[in-house]
């Protein structure tokens, strides 16, 4: 059962939107928060999605709503009166996963819910196969360096100060990226 955290900065009430996703087999989170208090709240009580009813997506609401993003990401569903295509823009790139502007049947909720679901687990992938690689990019990178340190140092081939590395880590336990970093920093130490 998805639990669903309703945000909104309006005066009209939610209680349909709450009522139908109830009655669609939703967990509702006690709480309607108010955009502001959206990274706290959502730190607080871990939603699985994050629904947003709101006229027109404010300055605030977007950068609160980037907070969230950086620290807890989730699958966030924006409400709307405003179909400018720049605010559109603007509230996908601050983590919205699907912008729906009003008129929306509940009978439809269910799908557009899962299609947001689905989209927010492929860019979860994504985002975790970038950083993969990011890290790995770095790792490559400093065990560069370590070899480079070992040519001048020991005169050594670049086949010969990786396989060092290597021996070294394996004796150590450790990642060859991890031995590559205690050499840098005791070259730097040594400086």
């Amino acid at each position: 059962m998805l639990r669903v955290l309703l945000i909104t900065d309006t005066d009209k009430p939610i209680g349909d939107l709450r009522q139908a996703l109830a009655r669609l087999g939703y967990e509702m989170l006690a709480e309607v928060a108010t955009p502001t208090a959206l990274p706290r709240v959502v730190e607080e009580h871990r939603p699985d999605v994050v629904i947003i009813d709101t006229e027109s997506p404010s300055r605030d609401t977007l950068e609160h709503l980037a907070v969230m993003n950086e620290t807890a990401p989730r699958p966030v569903l924006m409400f709307s009166n405003d179909d400018d295509h720049q605010f559109i823009r603007d509230a996908v790139n601050a983590g919205v996963t699907a912008y729906l502007v009003e008129g929306l049947e509940p009978a439809r909720l269910a799908p557009i819910l899962e299609v947001a679901l689905a989209r927010f687990a492929h860019e979860e992938k994504l985002r975790n196969k970038l950083a993969q690689v990011e890290s790995e990019l770095a790792d490559r990178k400093v065990i560069d360096r370590a070899k480079r340190l070992l040519m001048d140092r020991r005169k050594m081939s670049e086949q010969d100060a990786y396989a060092t590395l290597r021996k070294r880590a394996m004796d150590q336990g450790m990642k060859v990226s991890e031995v590559a970093r205690q050499l840098i920093s005791m070259n730097d130490l040594l400086r």
